[in-house]
């Protein structure tokens, strides 16, 4: 199973966040989540095969913002 990270931009749109598999086994996927999704942003880990196999229409995909429940993103880049 691979996981990816979905937010909310600030278009109104899904950004998705696909760790690679070398950041995974160093540092965990919330690790890389609370680093890499906006300060403030809540956000969600979810299946990659839960994502839209179709990208023609990947622009108007949404996310209701109450369904991103698995952290939010930290003030800092870096990891601690």
């Amino acid at each position: 199973m691979t996981q990816v990270i979905i937010y909310q931009n600030d278009e109104g749109g899904v950004s998705i966040i696909r760790p690679t598999q070398e950041a995974l086994n160093l540092y965990g996927i919330e690790a890389i989540a609370l680093k890499d999704v906006p300060a403030g942003k809540p956000f969600k880990i979810i299946d990659a095969t839960d994502i839209p196999a179709d990208r023609s229409a990947r622009n108007a995909w949404t996310v209701d913002v109450t369904d991103l429940t698995d952290g939010v993103g930290g003030e800092s880049n870096e990891f601690n």
